[in-house]
């Protein structure tokens, strides 16, 4: 391979593989090359990671070193997925009866959802935790993504036992958006306990379930590490859970003007 292909191949194996160490070794068995080639075909791989403003390559010393990808996002790339979700938000065609909006296109969208989730894997890379965790359904993109740029591994609670799952543990819970008792559960299996999880989902009206999500992992002896909600209501004021990391806010939603408000959360970084 020529240096400028080596280069290419190192970047791209890298950022496939956020947070996973690869040895100088590696690199050289694989394109047959010596470690000085290699040293100076990542420091260009470094270089235009970092211009791109989505991560960047670092190095780690010692015999048991290498390098790796660590996801980044720069604060003019973050505002601009706030500017986008908020463009997309405000659609009149996305207002359904009882002030809710039509999200699912949004939330299923890769393009959309990476964005998100390089907003989250920035803000709490560094929170140690052990697992993503989610609730069915619409979260369960942003979680995955969030999971992948981490390394780790993803806990989706289920609103319904699966056989499937084996021993669980359940809780009821009542939603935010209602005063209906509902259930979640968990595997036994997911997590050991003493693990460290970071709850990861798409909307927040009240908070009742991501408090159902806190209070399911308190259960099995799992602590959690931070909250990244992508879209959270203004209102009520008043959250059943606190200390919580918002990309947007949702304001008010007027259905007979046809209008939304969506605010960028400010201190996003």
């Amino acid at each position: 391979m020529k240096r400028s292909q080596r280069v290419g191949a190192i970047c791209q194996i890298l950022t496939e593989s956020p947070g996973k160490i690869f040895s100088l070794s590696y690199f050289c068995e694989k394109f047959s090359a010596a470690k000085s080639s290699i040293s100076e075909d990542i420091s260009a791989a470094k270089e235009a990671v970092r211009i791109a403003g989505y991560g960047y390559i670092e190095t780690i010393p010692g015999a048991s070193g290498g390098v790796k990808y660590v996801t980044d996002i720069s604060p003019e790339k973050a505002k601009e997925v706030q500017e986008n979700l908020c463009t997309l938000l405000q659609e009149e065609s996305r207002i359904l009866g009882g002030g809710f909006l039509y999200t699912s296109d949004i939330m299923y969208n890769p393009d959309i959802v990476k964005g998100m989730a390089q907003i989250f894997a920035k803000k709490f890379r560094d929170a140690g935790a052990d697992y993503v965790a989610t609730i069915e359904t619409k979260g369960i993109p942003v979680a995955f993504m969030t999971a992948q740029l981490l390394n780790i591994p993803v806990i989706v609670i289920r609103r319904e036992t699966k056989i499937s799952e084996g021993a669980t543990v359940s809780i009821n819970y009542f939603p935010g958006s209602s005063e209906r008792l509902q259930k979640m559960s968990i595997s036994k299996r997911a997590a050991a306990p003493g693990s460290k999880v970071l709850i990861i989902d798409d909307f927040m009206r009240g908070g009742g379930s991501i408090k159902g999500l806190v209070e399911i992992f308190s259960e099995v002896d799992i602590s959690i590490v931070g909250i990244g909600v992508a879209i959270v209501n203004i209102e009520p004021e008043k959250k059943k859970v606190q200390n919580y990391f918002p990309i947007v806010h949702l304001g008010e939603v007027d259905e007979t003007a046809k209008s939304v408000e969506v605010i960028p959360n400010c201190q996003i970084f």
